[in-house]
């Protein structure tokens, strides 16, 4: 892998990280506005932020990493031409 290869991969997932947490955020502020009578304050939105924050590394490390794309997609074909070949597909 080349500086830039790992320098574009490295620029993509902090780019996914940052908008997974903002929305991650938005959507928990959303159910606290819509749940309950609380005001949104700066404690809330700081509750909002820790929650959202390890949801937003798991998919970055889980869904966004290439080998984990092409590991998960070998094996998942891997199986489906095994159930084809036994008729269930």
């Amino acid at each position: 892998m080349t500086k830039e290869e790992k320098k574009k991969m490295v620029s993509h997932l902090i780019e996914f990280f940052v908008v997974g947490l903002v929305m991650g955020v938005f959507e928990d502020l959303l159910a606290i506005h819509f749940a309950t009578d609380a005001q949104i304050t700066f404690h809330t939105f700081e509750v909002a932020f820790w929650v959202a924050l390890p949801f937003a590394i798991i998919s970055e490390l889980l869904v966004d990493l290439k080998v984990f794309r092409r590991t998960f997609l070998s094996k998942k074909k891997s199986f489906l031409s095994s159930e084809s070949k036994k008729g269930r597909f």
